[in-house]
């Protein structure tokens, strides 16, 4: 039974090694092969792990950067051709912007540091925000911390008072929805959370301060998390 396909945050960190790799050091016995080998089996998304011997080893690791060889336009061989629309994607999305893919890896091995913070993050994500964040640019590790940020209870219920005290009402500072004013009781005291910092951005040291949060409707909040950006 084969392992599962890549997903994003695998092949940001796949991609990222192949851009500071030449292809003669591309193989297993490579080190910093071994290594991203190793760091792909700590990823909070092994429940779809099928081989435990097989699962991203560093003879798999080697064949994926391969795949982005017969991507590169500067590479003058063949590379392995049975790459996936996803490798295409990813490859033709950063390799104009390798800062970016630098920043994006950086954070992700960053978070996979945080042992605990791990293992927060392995709480699976449920409906609508399930397809979110399989979509986002930034990879699902990323967006996972993300929405851990967004429901720090502290937090958020410090920020609820705080924009209540000034403007005496929970309305979204988006749209100027108001769940009470609609629904009456059901909706008192009711509005979600965003964190406001890129995922790009967002490291497990970034410290959360109430201006970093902003009150919205949940329709808001899915188009925020879709990549609407008009605020």
């Amino acid at each position: 039974m084969k392992n599962p396909n890549w997903h994003r945050d695998e092949l940001i960190l796949a991609l990222d090694l192949y851009f500071r790799l030449g292809p003669g050091q591309i193989h297993a016995r490579n080190p910093a092969i071994i290594e991203l080998s190793q760091m792909l089996n700590t990823l909070p998304f092994s429940e779809a792990k099928t081989d435990a011997e097989r699962y991203r080893n560093p003879n798999g690791v080697g064949l994926k950067l391969s795949n982005f060889l017969a991507l590169d336009p500067g590479y003058k061989g063949r590379g392995m051709q049975s790459y996936s629309k996803l490798d295409e994607q990813v490859f033709n999305e950063f390799r104009r912007n390798r800062t970016l893919l630098g920043k994006l890896a950086s954070n992700i091995k960053a978070t996979l540091a945080q042992e605990e913070l791990v293992e927060e993050l392995k709480a699976p994500i449920v409906g609508d925000e399930e397809e979110d964040q399989y979509s986002a640019p930034e990879g699902r590790l990323l967006y996972k911390l993300h929405r851990y940020r967004e429901r720090n209870r502290i937090l958020v219920d410090k920020k609820k008072k705080e924009y209540w005290k000034k403007h005496r009402s929970l309305a979204c500072e988006l749209c100027t929805f108001d769940f009470e004013k609609t629904y009456g009781d059901v909706g008192r005291g009711f509005i979600e959370c965003h964190h406001r910092t890129p995922l790009s951005e967002l490291t497990p040291d970034t410290k959360t301060t109430l201006n970093d949060l902003m009150l919205i409707c949940s329709n808001c909040h899915r188009m925020v998390h879709r990549g609407w950006d008009k605020y």
